[in-house]
């Protein structure tokens, strides 16, 4: 049975990926921060209590920025295969808190190198890069784009992305970079745009909420389904050799495209809506990121499944189912106008 350690497990990433990997038999280790509330909400619908004989989902506190912690988890796991996917990786809020990302998107990266060349296992190790790497440098982006990061985000991916690629050479280890462009889902974190809309535009739809607030509505992405991506990470680790891959769907859309479709979806005009804040925009904006997956094509085999309109549906659906519980409990009086995050618990 191959083992694999998961940093990132809660998040929307960790979680498409740990049921891959549990549905090809794997044995899931993650890695999580002691809070005071559950934050395991995306995983619940996969954990089985570690006294159950069947449970192949193990999960332990820690934190990226304790060394020698990470060092006694991967001595004692032994994985096969690591995937870093833990990070403070929202870009606007890397402008207020920008040592705390520093400290943990970038050198959390070089602590569980560290802990990985310590110990000596015999592992893969999957970094999670980012688009937003490239920044400012003028699409389409491949693997030999220069890097022009835009944020503090930007630059700790950019420290762990070349981390990487030194301790592959200087080490020997088995070590790659996905540079992932924004991949979504229903999964995804409400203060990231997309969900942020389609949450908003299902809860105006139903009469819940009146205005959404946004920054640069010109800005253009390239999005993906996340489902699609984490077959990806999977794919790098099963390679003879280690290297960098773009993961990306090579179209562009911008921000107000996809408000537009997702309120035309709806039977709404965003005009009516959404309102453009200038405290949303970033001290530096990156204006455009497409992919261009051609390496991941030719040597994994891999293409996204899911584009933009079908992501969009799908997150449609089910933020709209999400909106009439939220309704129902409302009407009921169960729940109060602004505790709307409060439907967590009726899922």
């Amino acid at each position: 049975m191959n083992r694999a350690f998961i940093t990132g497990i809660t998040g929307q990433d960790g979680s498409y990926l740990s049921e891959l990997l549990l549905g090809k038999g794997y044995e899931v280790h993650g890695l999580i921060r002691r809070a005071s509330t559950f934050n395991t909400d995306r995983i619940d619908h996969l954990y089985r209590d570690f006294h159950d004989p069947e449970a192949r989902m193990f999960l332990h506190y820690g934190d990226l920025s304790i060394s020698g912690q990470l060092t006694d988890l991967l001595y004692a796991i032994r994985p096969d295969e690591i995937y870093h996917l833990g990070a403070q990786s929202h870009v606007w809020v890397s402008f207020d808190i920008p040592e705390y990302t520093g400290d943990i998107t970038g050198l959390g990266t070089l602590r569980l190198l560290e802990a990985v060349r310590k110990t000596g296992i015999k592992t893969k190790f999957y970094q999670a890069s980012s688009s937003e790497m490239f920044g400012a440098a003028p699409p389409p982006q491949n693997e030999l784009t220069p890097l022009q990061p835009q944020s503090p985000y930007a630059a700790a991916k950019v420290y762990s992305y070349y981390i990487v690629k030194n301790y592959r050479e200087a080490y020997r280890i088995f070590a790659c970079n996905g540079i992932l462009f924004n991949h979504e889902s229903p999964r995804r974190g409400e203060t990231f745009v997309t969900r942020k809309v389609t949450r908003a535009a299902t809860q105006i739809k139903l009469g819940l909420k009146d205005k959404l607030y946004l920054g640069n509505l010109e800005a253009k992405r390239d999005w993906g389904f996340a489902g699609d991506y984490v077959e990806a990470m999977w794919l790098m680790l099963q390679q003879e050799k280690a290297d960098d891959y773009i993961i990306a769907t090579g179209e562009s859309h911008s921000v107000r495209e996809f408000v537009e479709m997702v309120f035309e979806r709806l039977g709404l005009d965003y005009k009516e809506y959404v309102v453009v804040d200038p405290r949303y925009f970033r001290p530096t904006e990156v204006d455009c990121l497409l992919g261009d997956a051609t390496r991941a094509r030719n040597r994994l085999g891999w293409t996204p499944k899911v584009y933009f309109e079908q992501l969009i549906d799908m997150m449609i659906e089910a933020d709209m189912e999400l909106a009439r519980k939220e309704k129902t409990l409302l009407d009921a009086g169960y729940l109060c106008t602004g505790n709307h995050h409060l439907i967590q618990q009726y899922r």
